[in-house]
């Protein structure tokens, strides 16, 4: 089928030509391919569902020289994997997967999708946004139903961050419209001076200019002079770009939606006389849903709040990011009895988190997972700190376990501490958020962190090797510690060292720096530029609570120890209900064993015996979104699902069944339905 030249026509009548199909300004120059669905595809970049599962990595033949269509094979299987447990015990290839029809039926095939995929930057005209965006269309797309979903990128990942939600869409036949959403897994390298291109591979800043996917601005210092400072270090888009890209995550995710009706058009869009590519499906032929999990679910909530213009028809998330105003006036119960704090945004419960987690891991309830002199070391400073109480690490442990539950963590949380502790999650989501939201540059190593490549045998900043710097567009997760980049304490007493492992300069003890952990929770309610910088730039990320009256469905995890539920989509539902009253279609979904991360259920010892796949809730979500869309039927209403732990005494668990993940029920039994009444959002137990 003819493709029409991007933004071409003219608006000719006498040619048909009345209603042309449109490039939206802010998208750039657009790269069309097509995938066979056999040696390669939109879904699986032709691993298929077994290449996907596969422990064997889909490595370039060169990694230090990747090609484009490598590194796009290797960044859809690291995203995927990432996203979803890809073990066949957990359910991978039964109850979801490539494979899985879009009936829920498990089929023999493996899953690839043949389509077209449109690439381009969006920018707001100053050549140094550049937001990649990617259109997936497969060939079965029903021109006769067209629909069309967004898939945001997870936490602060690349293009492909959504993979497992766009998954829905194409076996369905619908389209769909991913973004980074101005951040992005490949840094920066500041000893050689090169950056990412759009498609992963990587030139000097020099050469790149303006098509540079990400280049760190140096305002006040020269890079040389920098690297003579702090050599070898790396600049990631999220915490870097000086542009606070969170504020705009809904824009671009809305940017995103409206890319893609013009590619639909591009591909099924009638004809003119005169060859012109008409805008036949518009947003009001076309059903829309935004989705996606994580910070890219709350993108898909931020663009349906700032949808005016009715792009977007319905709302289906899992486990969102969700940053609410101090004065919601919303109270949160379960049981019937208010939570100790809720409503609090991610900022400030995430470096509480990164201030305690690591000493409640030597808690006697728990199972330390590592680190034990780091986190001994924490408690006692913690404890000579005053942030917690006790003569020995267990009780200083159980006081900060205790004190994560004060500030609105739930028990069913308790046992994933240890483990973040481990990965350094909270650590690594503060670091990156405070230099984003504060506009920090890679130059001001704020609170003296900074990232670099360090071994687990050197520990001190080293050049990135060239194998592991060309493919991190593909392994990285855009928040390090990932993938060979570490957090480095610059202000460590006896130099730049691996984090997790280096002393606080006040105490020279060896306590996982928590320096660095207090200025990051400092800048919160500080009043230095810094500080003042960060609490203007998080005041920008706020959520209105006003849905405009969209059927959505958020589902949400109870033991998510990441995004707690306290501070995200419980009071969320009572925000909402206060801004919408009677016109919210807003259903929340609380599932019982669910947490935050699907991948960690089949790679984590004990995680699988505990933790059921949330991603089985955000496909059900998003069916009962497109049938109330579709079909009038009607949404289940606000409930706690109650899962079925798989057991078993050692890893692996027994193989998960269907009865292990009951439906969402469209008449919840009292004891399970969550309400709001006013402005208190009333939880069972």
């Amino acid at each position: 089928m003819l493709l029409a030249a991007c933004g071409s026509g003219d608006n000719n009548t006498s040619s048909g030509n009345t209603n042309p199909n449109i490039k939206p300004a802010n998208i750039g120059t657009v790269t069309v391919k097509s995938y066979d669905g056999s040696t390669d595809d939109l879904l699986t970049a032709g691993l298929g569902k077994d290449g996907l599962a596969s422990a064997t990595q889909p490595l370039p033949l060169d990694p230090a020289a990747p090609t484009a269509a490598e590194l796009r094979r290797y960044a859809i299987y690291t995203n995927y994997r990432a996203l979803v447990d890809t073990t066949a015990g957990g359910g991978y290839g039964s109850l979801y997967g490539p494979n899985v029809d879009a009936q829920g039926n498990a089929t023999t095939g493996q899953g690839k999708v043949a389509g077209r995929e449109y690439v381009a930057f969006s920018d707001d005209g100053s050549g140094l946004q550049n937001v990649t965006m990617v259109v997936q269309i497969p060939d079965s797309f029903n021109v006769a139903k067209p629909c069309l979903i967004t898939a945001t990128s997870s936490g602060s990942r690349g293009v492909y961050g959504a993979i497992s939600t766009g998954e829905w869409a194409l076996k369905r036949g619908c389209a769909v419209a991913y973004t980074d959403k101005g951040t992005g897994a490949a840094p920066h390298d500041l000893d050689t001076d090169t950056v990412p291109l759009i498609d992963g591979t990587r030139a000097s800043r020099a050469t790149a200019g303006a098509t540079a996917q990400f280049a760190a601005p140096f305002p006040n210092t020269s890079l040389a002079a920098f690297n003579a400072l702090a050599p070898h270090r790396l600049a990631f888009k999220h915490a870097h770009s000086q542009r606070n890209p969170e504020k705009d995550w809904g824009t671009f995710t809305l940017q995103a939606a409206d890319f893609a009706i013009w590619a639909i058009n591009d591909r099924f869009g009638s004809v003119a006389t005169d060859g012109t590519r008409q805008r036949s499906l518009g947003p009001d032929k076309v059903v829309v849903i935004a989705s996606s999990v994580s910070n890219g679910g709350g993108a898909a909530i931020a663009a349906a709040e700032q949808d005016t213009q009715g792009l977007i028809d319905g709302v289906a998330v899992g486990e969102p990011n969700l940053n609410l105003p101090d004065n919601t006036g919303v109270t949160v119960t379960r049981g019937g009895v208010p939570v100790s704090k809720s409503g609090r945004p991610l900022y400030d419960y995430t470096t509480t988190a990164n201030l305690l987690q690591l000493c409640t891991s030597q808690a006697t309830a728990l199972v330390n997972v590592g680190l034990a002199q780091p986190a001994l070391n924490r408690c006692q400073s913690l404890a000579n700190g005053g942030l917690v109480t006790g003569p020995d690490a267990a009780s200083q442990a159980a006081s900060a376990l205790q004190a994560l539950h004060a500030f609105g963590w739930e028990p069913e949380s308790d046992a994933l501490h240890p483990s973040l502790a481990l990965f350094e999650v909270a650590n690594a989501v503060s670091v990156t958020f405070a230099n984003a939201l504060a506009r920090a540059g890679v130059a001001d190593r704020l609170c003296g962190l900074s990232f670099a490549a360090a071994g687990t045998a050197v520990l001190t900043p080293a050049a990135i090797a060239p194998a592991t710097l060309n493919v991190l567009y593909a392994t990285g997760n855009g928040v390090p510690p990932a993938a060979g980049v570490q957090l480095i304490n610059d202000n460590n007493p006896g130099g730049p060292l691996r984090d997790i492992y280096s002393q606080s300069p006040s105490s020279n003890v060896a306590d996982a720096n928590l320096d660095g952990a207090r200025c990051l929770r400092g800048l919160l309610t500080g009043t230095g530029a810094q500080a003042q910088a960060l609490q203007a730039g998080l005041a920008q990320t706020l959520r209105s609570g006003n849905l405009h009256g969209k059927p959505t469905i958020i589902v949400h995890g109870r033991s998510d120890a990441l995004l707690p539920v306290n501070h995200t989509s419980r009071p969320y539902l009572g925000y909402n209900r206060l801004q919408e009253g009677n016109a919210s279609k807003l259903s929340y979904i609380e599932v019982t064993n669910g947490q935050h991360f699907d991948s960690f259920i089949g790679a984590v010892a004990g995680y699988d015996n505990r933790f059921i796949p949330l991603h089985v809730y955000l496909n059900r979500a998003l069916d009962a979104v497109y049938d109330n869309l579709t079909t009038g039927r009607a949404l289940p209403p606000s409930q706690v699902v109650r899962t079925v732990a798989r057991g078993g005494t050692t890893s692996p668990a027994p193989t998960i069944l269907p009865t292990n993940l009951p439906p969402f029920a469209a008449t919840p039994a009292d004891v399970d339905r969550i309400t709001v009444n006013g402005s208190t959002v009333q939880v069972p137990n």
